[in-house]
C-alpha cells in the first residue's frame, strides 16, 4: 500500500488538473455521506458509532476538495429527520455531540472559509445543537469569499416542501386572499422562495457515497434537473479520486 500512494497522489493531481481545466464545473453539489457505521463495522470497530465520528472529521476534506475546484455551493446531508427518530437514543446523543464539536470548533470560525447555512428543523434538535447551529450561522455571516456550506440537519424534503406552502399561505393570507384566489395564482417560485435553501442556486450535482441508489428525501425539490452520481466507498473512505470522477463525470454529461 505504501508503494501505491505514490502513484495515487500523481494520478489525483493529474486528474485534478484535468477537471479543473474541463468545463462546466457544478456550481452547487449535494453531498449524501452514507456509509459511517458499515465503515467503521469494515474497519472492525466495536462501536459503530465511531463511524460518524470518522465521517464527520471527513467534511473538512471534501470541503477542502471543492475550494481547489472553487465551487462556492456545498450542502452536506448530515443527518435525516427519520436518523433522529428511529435510531437509538445513545447513538444520537453521540451524533449531535459530534455535530456541536465540528460546527462550533472547526466550520464556524471567524475565519471560516466558508458562510455556513442550516437546513431542517432546529425544533427537532436538542436545544443545546440548536443553539451551535444558529451561533454558527451569524459567527459566518459576514464571510466575504462568496463561499457557502449548507448543513442539512434534522431535514426532511418532502417536510421542508410542506412548510414552504405554508410559510407562503401564512404570508398570503395576510393581504386577505382566499384560498380560491391562491389556488390560481401559486406557482414555482412561491414556493422556492420559502424553502430552507431560498436564495442559494439548485445543485448540478448530487453525489452519494456507500453504494446505495436513491435521494433519501434529500433535497427533493431542488434536484429535479441535478445529475445524479453514486459510489461505492462509504463516506469516511470517500477519496478526492473518487470526488474528482464524480465532478468529471458531471462534466462529460454536461458536454453531452
Amino acid at each position: 500500500m505504501r508503494m501505491a500512494d505514490p502513484l495515487y497522489a500523481l494520478y489525483t493531481r493529474r486528474l485534478r488538473r484535468r477537471v479543473a481545466a474541463s468545463a462546466p464545473l457544478p456550481r452547487h453539489i449535494g453531498l449524501i455521506m452514507d456509509g459511517n457505521r458499515r465503515w467503521a463495522r469494515q474497519m472492525g470497530i466495536a462501536n459503530p458509532s465511531l463511524g460518524h465520528k470518522a465521517g464527520g472529521e471527513h467534511v473538512e476534506d471534501v470541503l477542502s476538495w471543492c475550494d481547489r475546484l472553487d465551487i462556492r455551493h456545498v450542502t452536506v446531508f448530515v443527518c435525516s429527520t427519520e436518523n433522529l427518530a428511529r435510531r437509538d437514543s445513545a447513538e444520537v446523543a453521540f451524533l449531535m455531540g459530534l455535530i456541536e464539536d465540528l460546527v462550533g470548533r472547526r466550520l464556524a470560525r471567524p475565519d471560516a472559509r466558508r458562510q455556513m447555512h442550516i437546513a431542517g428543523s432546529l425544533d427537532a434538535l436538542p436545544d443545546r445543537t440548536a443553539e451551535v447551529l444558529k451561533e454558527a450561522v451569524e459567527v459566518t455571516r459576514d464571510c466575504a469569499t462568496g463561499a457557502h456550506v449548507t448543513l442539512a440537519i434534522g431535514y426532511g424534503g418532502r417536510q421542508e416542501v410542506v412548510d414552504a406552502l405554508r410559510e407562503h399561505l401564512y404570508e398570503q393570507a395576510e393581504s386577505g386572499r382566499t384560498l380560491g384566489e391562491l389556488a390560481e395564482e401559486i406557482d414555482v417560485e412561491d414556493v422556492a422562495r420559502h424553502l430552507y435553501t431560498a436564495g442559494q442556486p439548485d445543485p448540478d450535482l448530487v453525489i452519494r457515497t456507500s453504494g446505495e441508489q436513491r435521494m433519501s428525501n434529500f433535497l427533493l425539490w431542488q434536484s429535479a434537473y441535478a445529475e445524479l452520481y453514486f459510489c461505492e466507498a462509504y463516506w469516511p473512505a470517500f477519496r478526492e479520486l473518487d470526488f474528482l470522477r464524480a465532478v468529471r463525470s458531471y462534466s462529460d454529461r454536461q458536454r453531452r
